[in-house]
């Protein structure tokens, strides 16, 4: 089983309770000039892939959605002054539907998408992500789904040295005990190492930004480490207590 599937099914049994609902921050739902969180009580699939194999764009993953979280949401997010919006027709992106699956693969919890903002500013989505933090004591679980190295040009061997540099990095990073000490180390991570080459584009780093900035004073904990994903590259995920 490769190590990133066991640890995603590792994480229901992980929690204190199971969630009545998923907020999702996707790195693959990018807006302009403020976020968007997905409304519809019956979210359809949005296969926002090419090239894939067939039996690709028949994957379902019907989970419902939640209107009351989706609203519940937008009241944080305005109160903190984040201008937010609803979108009643989008469906779950890849970057949602792959890892829920695999976690919850009943489809029995609702799930809300909520985008990043085009600026990929980290101090935003740090705001964004403080904004959010009450959700948690609402039986919410808040994921930021991305990938810690995610250059297309150098997957594989290629990417084995890049990606080993940035991830002893984000794994210092995220060490200190608090989000606000976390964020410190972030919010400067284009002079980490290799890090325009981990991330070209760093909307794959921003959920975590906001994930970061949801944990307060909860600490971070390596939930998924691996050397050799994609045939040479290091990777990591992380969990907020």
């Amino acid at each position: 089983m490769p190590p990133l599937t066991a640890a995603l099914q590792a994480i229901p049994a992980a929690l204190p309770r199971r969630p009545r609902a998923i907020l999702m921050v996707s790195a693959h739902w990018i807006t302009r000039g403020g976020v968007l969180l997905g409304s519809h009580p019956r979210p359809g699939m949005l296969y926002d892939y090419y090239g894939f194999p067939a039996h690709t764009y028949e994957i379902r993953y019907p989970a419902p959605g939640s209107p009351d979280l989706a609203a519940r949401t937008a009241e944080l997010l305005r109160t903190a002054d984040i201008p937010v919006d609803f979108d009643p027709e989008r469906g779950f992106d890849h970057g949602a539907f792959v890892p829920a699956h695999v976690m919850f693969p009943e489809a029995d919890i609702p799930m809300v998408q909520l985008s990043i903002e085009r600026s990929f500013d980290p101090d935003w989505h740090q705001r964004l992500g403080a904004a959010l933090a009450p959700l948690r004591d609402e039986d919410v679980l808040i994921i930021g789904s991305g990938l810690s190295y995610h250059n297309l040009r150098l997957f594989g061997p290629g990417g084995r040295e890049p990606s080993a540099r940035f991830d002893a990095w984000l794994r210092q990073a995220l060490a200190p005990a608090t989000a606000a000490a976390r964020h410190e180390r972030l919010r400067n991570w284009e002079e980490a190492p290799a890090a325009r080459i981990a991330h070209p584009m760093e909307d794959h780093l921003v959920p975590l930004f906001v994930a970061n900035g949801a944990s307060g004073d909860g600490p971070a904990s390596l939930c998924h480490h691996e050397t050799e994903a994609a045939g040479g590259l290091t990777v990591s995920s992380f969990r907020f207590d």
